[in-house]
């Protein structure tokens, strides 16, 4: 192994310099794509949360208010059910864009892992294993948004549709 190692470094050294710049700036490139995913996942977070506020806040004001708004409790049922499928369509699409991201960062690495085996030695990175999800921050984030998306149908149809007369 530690001969294939050398013998790869020294056809790599034999490579003309602006390949080895190449690779550098493919290298740097990759570096930056994957710490571009991980933050986007925090943006969607943020975005999925104030939206989900902002839906659930409508949802409450339509609930204690309707009767001064002098809104038929019909109506005001139906736009309860309105704003959930709101949240619901907001929860799916973050969810969605959570997932790409995912995968975006698995190609990312994958391809960080192909560079590195191939201009500095095999094994350089290990390829993530995608049974480690368990430890993946995505996977918590995700749940979340799940669980208070299913929090927020419950309380609805539990509490809030029958509360209104």
């Amino acid at each position: 192994m530690r001969l294939r190692s050398w013998r790869r470094t020294q056809e790599n050294a034999d490579l003309p310099e602006d390949a080895r710049e190449f690779a550098v700036e493919r290298y740097k490139y990759i570096l930056q794509q994957v710490h571009a995913t991980n933050e986007n996942v925090y943006r969607f977070l943020a975005i999925y949360q104030t939206l989900a506020i902002g839906i659930a806040t409508a949802g409450l004001a339509l609930f204690v208010g309707y009767r001064g708004w002098r809104i038929d409790p019909v109506v005001a049922r139906s736009g309860l059910i309105a704003l959930m499928w709101l949240e619901t369509v907001v929860a799916a699409f973050t969810v969605m864009l959570i997932l790409i991201g995912v995968v975006s960062w698995l190609d990312y690495r994958k391809e960080e892992c192909e560079l590195t085996d191939e201009y500095v030695r095999p094994g350089f990175r290990r390829p993530p294993r995608k049974t480690a999800f368990i430890r993946w921050y995505e996977t918590y984030i995700v749940l979340f948004i799940v669980a208070t998306t299913v929090f927020m149908w419950i309380a609805t149809l539990t509490i809030l549709l029958p509360g209104i007369v």
